[in-house]
């Protein structure tokens, strides 16, 4: 008889890349205007964690970082309507 194998949840799931584009000595700035917009989505508004694979401490700076940037009107708040 064939016995029930039982999967470990993790091993299903595929594991989580950290995000390239904050790899290697990358550094998060405000005025780095074109590392930032890859951070926010077409709409303007910051990307989620699991679309960005950010972690948890580097989404939290990037965020910051786009809020830095908007603040000094590098990067818009919303989509601009005609």
């Amino acid at each position: 008889m064939a016995e029930k194998r039982e999967f470990d949840k993790r091993e299903r799931r595929p594991r989580k890349r950290p995000a390239k584009l904050l790899e290697g000595d990358t550094k998060l700035n405000y005025k780095n205007v074109e590392l930032l917009t890859n951070f926010i989505t077409e709409r303007k508004k910051i990307a989620p964690r699991r679309m960005t694979g950010c972690t948890a401490v580097q989404q939290r700076r990037v965020a910051t970082e786009i809020k830095k940037a908007r603040y000094m009107a590098l990067l818009p708040y919303v989509v601009s309507h005609k």
